[in-house]
């Protein structure tokens, strides 16, 4: 957590910077400069949009976790690791199965969707991952 606060404290200081940069650029009066300002401070929105998303996404995921752990249902890590640590490829593809018919079965079930994120995560696809995660996200309802 401390990590993600100093990156977005750097993150806000680098949108102030940006966003000085742009007004100033506007205030000269040149259309040139003024049209190069505007756009300037589309990235200081855009960098508050991703942020607000990431936070949201995270709290979300927060959320589900802690409604799973009440349930007892907290995906386990429980898949053979090599002396190095890293899980054992065939086993985590192995595991993945259940989880992906579980989503086709119940395609709008976040638990469903939360458990293959973590599936996906053992299989190394981080990026499916997330996808997995986002979608959990839409589904789920606090109770």
């Amino acid at each position: 957590m401390a990590g993600a606060v100093a990156v977005t404290v750097l993150l806000v200081l680098y949108v102030v910077q940006i966003a000085g940069r742009g007004v100033s650029m506007m205030g000269t009066g040149e259309p040139v400069l003024i049209a190069i300002g505007l756009g300037v401070l589309i990235i200081p929105l855009l960098v508050i949009g991703l942020i607000a998303r990431e936070y949201w996404l995270a709290a979300t995921v927060q959320r589900m976790a802690d409604t799973l752990f009440a349930e007892g249902d907290l995906p386990v890590d429980d898949l053979p690791r090599s002396p190095g640590g890293r899980i054992d490829r065939a086993a985590a593809d192995e595991a993945f199965e259940p989880y992906r018919a579980a989503v086709e079965d119940a395609p709008e079930d976040w638990r469903a969707w939360y458990h293959l994120a973590f599936a996906y995560d053992a299989a190394g696809d981080r990026r499916r991952a997330r996808e997995a995660l986002r979608r959990a996200a839409k589904f789920f309802r606090p109770s």
